[in-house]
């Protein structure tokens, strides 16, 4: 099997696997205090996974025998976001189905704000990646009602974003639910904070702290290169 490394970290590592029935992920975890959070994360990415089993979009699990360790799914082919070169022009409603498709299994993602984890899949329709900070609910109660919405917010300001760009009519604009208040606090005081701490002298001299603060999210600029708007996919069959 030959492995090709994506992404390391603090916290681990991410290789495509091309295995004898075709590709997969491996989710890698390090050792010591960083790594007993990875494998928190990596066992809230697998009850997320486990969840959604069978949602198209969504990739399966596939282990045979599961570590606390590693996580092992398929790969799903296709352009993240940020780097897509064309969009259906309907991809951000087909977008939406598939988040209240989780939500309708209790699952909220909670980290679509990175362009990096909406894929724009091989055949147009979008994937969702990286659910080390997805929440499973048994209850629909007002903490799930919180973060649904802001997994749709999010769906809601990348249409808005690209819509804007592209110079096409944004169908719900002004529509947007406003932000919830953990949401707020953090754009107004944790995430400046964050920023500050990254761009310190300290974070930039240590490879370590530096490791830890680069959140590796890309997202597509301002001034682009933007994609071009490809014919509509339509709903998934069976939808």
């Amino acid at each position: 099997m030959t492995e090709l490394v994506l992404k390391s970290d603090a916290l681990g590592s991410v290789e495509r696997v091309d295995g004898p029935t075709g590709p997969f992920v491996r989710r890698r975890t390090r050792g010591g205090v960083r790594g007993w959070i990875a494998r928190r994360l990596l066992a809230r990415e697998r009850a997320a996974l486990r969840a959604l089993a069978g949602v198209p979009g969504v990739a399966r699990l596939c282990e045979a025998a599961p570590r606390a360790d590693v996580l092992e799914r398929a790969w799903i082919e296709g352009a993240a976001l940020s780097q897509a070169a064309a969009l259906p022009r309907d991809f951000f409603e087909r977008l939406e189905e598939l988040v209240r498709a989780l939500h309708e299994r209790g699952v909220c993602h909670n980290d679509l704000h990175k362009e990096g984890n909406v894929l724009v899949g091989a055949d147009g329709y979008p994937a969702l990646v990286d659910f080390q900070l997805a929440s499973v609910h048994r209850r629909r109660g007002r903490t799930f009602a919180v973060r649904a919405r802001e997994d749709l917010r999010h769906v809601w300001k990348h249409r808005s974003f690209y819509c804007r760009a592209l110079g096409v009519p944004d169908p719900l604009q002004g529509a947007a639910p406003p932000r919830a208040a953990l949401s707020e606090f953090w754009r107004r005081f944790g995430k400046p904070l964050y920023r500050r701490l990254k761009e310190s002298r300290r974070v930039r001299s240590s490879p370590r702290l530096g490791a830890l603060f680069e959140s590796g999210e890309a997202r597509r600029g301002k001034d682009g290169p933007w994609p071009r708007w490809s014919a509509p996919v339509g709903p998934r069959s069976g939808a």
